[in-house]
């Protein structure tokens, strides 16, 4: 039997997840702020972290938005079998107009060509992934551009190998520089194809802020890019300092035995998402 969902449920519940993710960040990553507080000895680094902890505290308590780019809402959708999507699409693009017009947030989104605005941050990038759970659940994240437009995508012959993952991963971020807003969120995708490595990147943004992948050689290879990455010294806001990134996330496919895909989605340190659980 096929479960219909309540489309007004979808709506509100989109609508209040994406305000809430644009003026309230999670916990783990103001954990994060206080902790490389602690850890920066270069105080202008120092000044960063604390203005960001504060910037943090007053937009929660405000309810105005921890950034002037509330973003390009990015959403995934698990679901299984049995579930009724056919309304799904126009429920979460109606939420997240809503959530616009409510939350007094910025229309960021416009035709690529005439840059004509859309006026309600919609459509949304929706992807779906089928789960063997019986469940519904819908990630969110309003992602901003400034970062998002130094992400980038490398199809390198294999045998670059896990040293050419990590040259490309770390020159990516050294090239972005100041421009995505660190301390960073790095998001790794390494095989599949083309379009598949740069899914990946992104679903690495969505995982739990610093949960180490399941393989141990993936966890390493984690582990060892984010410690290269902050050898950098770009620091928070780009001015100098031991924390250029909190975490760097990987998600991996098998990929062809010719190519090797590498793609990198950066992430600022106004790391929005919400996670609703419906079924």
């Amino acid at each position: 039997m096929c479960k219909k969902i309540n489309f007004e449920e979808i709506k509100e519940a989109v609508k209040k997840s994406y305000i809430e993710a644009c003026v309230k960040l999670p916990e783990g990553i103001l954990k994060k702020f206080e902790e490389a507080l602690k850890l920066e000895e270069n105080p202008l680094s120092k000044k960063v972290f604390e203005i960001l902890l504060e910037n943090a505290k007053i937009a929660e308590r405000e309810k105005i938005p921890l950034c002037q780019d509330t973003g390009i809402p990015v959403v995934i959708v698990r679901f299984s079998s049995g579930v009724d999507l056919s309304e799904i699409k126009e429920a979460i693009n109606q939420g997240i107009a809503s959530a616009v017009e409510e939350g007094y947030l910025r229309k960021s989104v416009a035709h690529p060509l005439t840059r004509k605005n859309t006026g309600t941050n919609t459509p949304a990038i929706i992807h779906y992934e089928y789960t063997t759970d019986d469940t519904l659940e819908i990630l969110i994240m309003p992602k901003g551009c400034g970062s998002e437009n130094m992400s980038r995508l490398a199809m390198l012959p294999p045998a670059k190998g896990i040293d050419g993952i990590k040259e490309f991963v770390v020159n990516t971020v050294k090239e972005a520089g100041p421009n995505p807003c660190p301390p960073l969120i790095v998001g790794v995708g390494v095989g599949g194809n083309f379009e598949r490595s740069a899914y990946l990147a992104k679903r690495a943004l969505f995982r739990d802020e610093g949960t180490s992948h399941r393989d141990p050689e993936v966890a390493k290879l984690e582990r060892e890019l984010l410690e290269e990455i902050n050898s950098l010294g770009i620091g928070p806001l780009g001015f100098g300092g031991k924390t250029t990134a909190l975490f760097v996330h990987i998600e991996i496919e098998p990929c062809h035995i010719a190519s090797l895909p590498v793609a990198v989605n950066l992430q600022c340190h106004s790391a929005r998402i919400r996670k609703i659980k419906i079924l």
